[in-house]
């Protein structure tokens, strides 16, 4: 394999010289933090309708599919924006790329902030999506501009903020929710957003002199193939997962995929340069990443779901909505502390063996949440272990793809490692509403509780997996120095 230079190969140029527009050019502290935020953001706002969605059923007097579409709209729009991002990502125009995407994500809050139905509502969460594509692109800058000693901690940060956004995004939502209505939350993005883009555009670098050439064909096939998959995930269950629909939806998004693939390998400017996914760091990060992503996903809205629950159902607390996003801030804790935590493990062993330590904590939080949940200290134990293995997995591997792939192609690969996640995340999400929804009696409009535990039951096994696959990686003898995904 031939060896490229990689981040962790010493200073960028961009970095050493302090290229900035703004006042604060050279001071890498401030931009990291500035980096950090751009990704915490990104996932706190893609969060936000998760909690609110029976909140927007009453508001918006829409049926409970409907709602469903204030999260699946941004899944849609953000698996198309990301992969275009990333590409823009690694050439001239980053830095307005970057602007652009914090502008379009601050004009979908102030139209989902505003009165003005649901048709508008829908049409901000869509531009909010745009955010997911923001991590590749912090992640790109981190890469070229941060000095060695702080760019590996870094990225490490940016790749954990994603889970963790989560466990933010839920208690805020609850608290301006439960007390000032719908439209609150999102004021609050708005204006979070408007100072982010105002940071970002005194402190972002200069973008990279590499010119930029997307591959428009390969961005349509990409973009509706995943569109069409990500629809049948979402209506599936009210299609019918047998009904001709889905089945010839599924089938032609399949084909577009497919074909997505041939036009890259063929490519002469490719929009995600498949081949390096070959590569045994690249294939590990986003193989376990996928899986992980599928076996954790679920716990959140399960937990927020479970708690939220009247006792007279015979489990669940009938919690508030602020108390139920409380339950997942230990999830957010746990995750950045664990970032800490492998931050030094990374240095002694291989980024694998860490994953592989990540996927028995997310085993053993499934298994807590499996036989042990009638208590809020179980859930928020569980809640703890399932963010310190998120933190452990998702720490390293944005370390394995950017030790392993050339400069010019860090913001592609981010971006089909983030593609991979939000694949992952819809499977997840779809998966685990319909085992619920089979387990509702004929009659009621409440799970039982043993579909919270066939739920639990599938994600540990999709975690097992995860686990076998981090063992089989992590007993591969390591090959070169930028195999490892070791930071300095």
């Amino acid at each position: 394999m031939t060896k490229h230079k990689t981040a962790e190969d010493g200073p960028a140029p961009a970095a050493l010289a302090g290229t900035t527009p703004g006042s604060w050019a050279g001071r890498p502290a401030v931009l990291a933090a500035v980096l950090v935020v751009l990704a915490v953001e990104s996932t706190a706002v893609a969060s936000l309708g998760t909690p609110l969605l029976p909140t927007i059923e009453t508001v918006d007097h829409v049926s409970l599919a409907a709602s469903q579409w204030a999260l699946t709209i941004a899944l849609l729009t953000g698996a198309v924006a990301t992969p275009v991002l990333g590409r823009l990502g690694d050439g001239r125009l980053r830095r307005q790329a970057i602007l652009g995407t914090v502008a379009t994500m601050l004009a979908g809050c102030i139209l989902c902030a505003i009165p003005a139905g649901f048709a508008v509502f829908l049409t901000g969460r869509a531009l909010q999506g745009a955010g997911f594509g923001l991590v590749p692109l912090a992640t790109a800058v981190a890469r070229d501009n941060l000095p060695a000693e702080r760019r590996g901690h870094t990225i490490m940060v940016i790749g954990v903020t994603t889970a963790a956004g989560i466990g933010i995004g839920y208690p805020l939502v609850g608290l301006l929710a439960q007390g000032l209505g719908l439209y609150a939350p999102f004021w609050f993005v708005a204006v979070l957003s408007a100072l982010t883009l105002a940071a970002a555009m005194a402190v972002l670098p200069v973008s990279p002199g590499r010119p930029v050439r997307v591959d428009a064909g390969g961005a349509v096939l990409l973009g509706l193939g995943i569109a069409g998959l990500l629809l049948v995930l979402a209506e599936g269950p009210s299609w019918g997962w047998a009904s001709p629909i889905t089945v010839g939806s599924g089938i032609a998004s399949v084909a577009l995929l497919a074909g997505w693939v041939a036009w890259e390998l063929r490519a002469r400017w490719p929009l995600i340069e498949l081949r390096l996914l070959r590569r045994r760091p690249v294939v590990a990060a986003n193989v376990t990443a996928f899986l992980v992503a599928v076996g954790f996903y679920p716990l959140a809205p399960l937990v927020v779901r479970f708690v939220q629950t009247p006792a007279a159902a015979g489990y669940g607390f009938g919690a508030t909505v602020l108390a139920a996003g409380l339950m997942l801030t230990p999830f957010s804790l746990a995750s950045f502390a664990a970032s800490t935590v492998v931050r030094r493990a990374a240095r002694r062993v291989s980024a694998e063996l860490v994953v592989v330590i990540g996927c028995v904590a997310l085993i053993a939080s499934m298994v807590l949440f499996l036989v042990a949940r009638d208590a809020y200290w179980q859930i928020v134990t569980a809640m703890a272990l399932d963010g310190f293995g998120v933190g452990c997995v998702y720490a390293v591997n944005p370390l394995q793809i950017t030790g392993s792939v050339p400069a010019a192609e860090t913001g592609s690969a981010m971006s089909f490692y983030q593609l991979a996640r939000t694949v992952a995340y819809s499977i997840a999400s779809a998966l685990s509403a319909t085992l619920l929804v089979l387990s509702i009696p004929p009659g009621h409009h409440l799970p039982t509780n043993a579909g919270y535990s066939t739920a639990a039951l599938v994600s540990t096994a999709v975690l097992i997996a995860a686990l076998a696959t981090s063992l089989l990686f992590a007993l591969q003898p390591q090959q070169t120095a930028s195999d490892t995904g070791k930071p300095e």
